[in-house]
């Protein structure tokens, strides 16, 4: 080899060992400060294992994270039902690169295997149905409740768990709900990316609510939805965003939601709820064409706090007085309160016998709604947050 490429070569290996000596250094976290290490980081949209995280509850008496139950997985104890009905957690790509439900319920409880002591928890799986639950019925809605509530009047079943796309969780769970006769906890769960992703949030999301509806002080307290390590009760829950794990929000704040008593239930199937979002300058006969076509109450997405254009109020209170109607928001966060006066305002349309939705947003509003018209049920008692 000739000299200077032999110090060519030299040069090169003492390049080499610096930059690993750099690299070294880097990785060291004694060389950072913890804060400029965690500020660094960049934010994650895969949720945390219930398991191991560490995120602070938000919601102290709505809310809880799966750190304030901190502890093995394997010490939940009991008799779980689990019911399969599709949605993202049970979904596949197709030869088109298309999400699609294709995975059965034993499928998906393959990955807790390990995670649960067998001697100690048990899980049945049922597969109900394959649906992607933006195409959901009140049929399919009506479906979920009889089987989640033949489940709970079985006395070896301690709580029931319902895998579901996300897209209309928030519905179900209400509905699940307003029908729930048993102090043994409910829990919705689904997922973000599908089955086969490489990176799948669906497993994680199923041993929470697994742990959810093992919980003894979960008893009484209704359905909840156990989603990205949060536990939010039913009431006042709504998706948050289109991509992010952590896709669902709570809107109950610090308050622990009120839940009327239990309904006996009555198919929904049949009954029609519209939903009318209000805009600046919306016309009365919007609500005059949803009668038109068979709506037996409506909700009307008001703005702010709710509140609506003056035209949309006029129909609204001349209508509240033969067919029930509740003012919701399109804002995401926020109770509904009949501040203003003025034709649209929410205190004057409370005058004329608009019904508050409190802290529910449209689509929970019309399933208590069609849930009140299908049991001959005063509206407002379904809606005791309401001011």
């Amino acid at each position: 080899m000739h000299t200077s490429t032999m110090r060519r070569s030299a040069r090169a290996g003492l390049a080499l060992v610096a930059s690993a000596c750099l690299l070294a250094s880097c990785q060291n976290p004694d060389n950072h400060p913890e804060e400029e290490t965690s500020a660094a980081a960049p934010e994650s949209s895969a949720p945390q294992s219930a398991a191991s995280s560490t995120s602070a509850t938000t919601e102290e008496t709505t809310e809880t994270s799966a750190a304030e139950h901190e502890g093995p997985r394997a010490t939940a104890e009991g008799h779980v039902v689990v019911l399969s009905t599709g949605g993202t957690i049970a979904s596949t790509h197709d030869k088109t690169g298309a999400v699609v439900p294709t995975v059965t319920g034993s499928k998906l409880v393959e990955p807790l295997s390990g995670t649960f002591d067998k001697d100690k928890l048990t899980l049945e799986v049922k597969d109900i149905a394959k649906l992607d639950s933006s195409a959901m019925t009140l049929d399919d809605t009506d479906t979920i409740i009889t089987a989640v509530n033949k489940e709970l009047q079985r006395d070896d079943v301690d709580g029931v768990v319902v895998t579901h796309g996300t897209d209309s969780m928030e519905e179900t769970a209400i509905a699940v709900d307003t029908f729930q006769d048993s102090d043994k906890p409910v829990a919705l769960t689904g997922a973000m990316r599908p089955f086969d992703d490489p990176d799948p949030d669906g497993p994680d999301n199923l041993a929470l609510a697994v742990k959810t509806v093992t919980d003894p002080s979960n008893k009484g307290r209704g359905t909840f939805i156990a989603f990205a390590d949060h536990v939010i009760p039913a009431r006042g829950a709504f998706k948050s965003d289109t991509t992010k794990a952590d896709g669902f929000a709570n809107n109950n704040g610090k308050k622990q939601p009120q839940r009327p008593k239990a309904l006996k239930f009555k198919p929904l199937g049949n009954t029609r709820v519209d939903i009318i979002a209000a805009y600046p300058g919306a016309p009365a006969d919007l609500i005059q064409r949803s009668l038109d076509s068979g709506a037996e109450g409506i909700v009307i997405e008001g703005m702010g706090a709710g509140n609506i254009g003056d035209e949309l109020a006029q129909a609204a209170k001349a209508t509240a007085k033969k067919v029930p109607i509740v003012l919701t928001t399109r804002v995401d966060h926020g109770p509904v309160e009949g501040i203003y006066g003025g034709a649209g305002g929410g205190a004057t349309l409370a005058d004329a016998g608009v019904i508050s939705s409190g802290t529910l947003r449209a689509p929970q509003a019309r399933m208590l709604l069609a849930a009140a018209i299908s049991t001959d049920t005063d509206p407002a008692e379904l809606f005791p947050d309401a001011d």
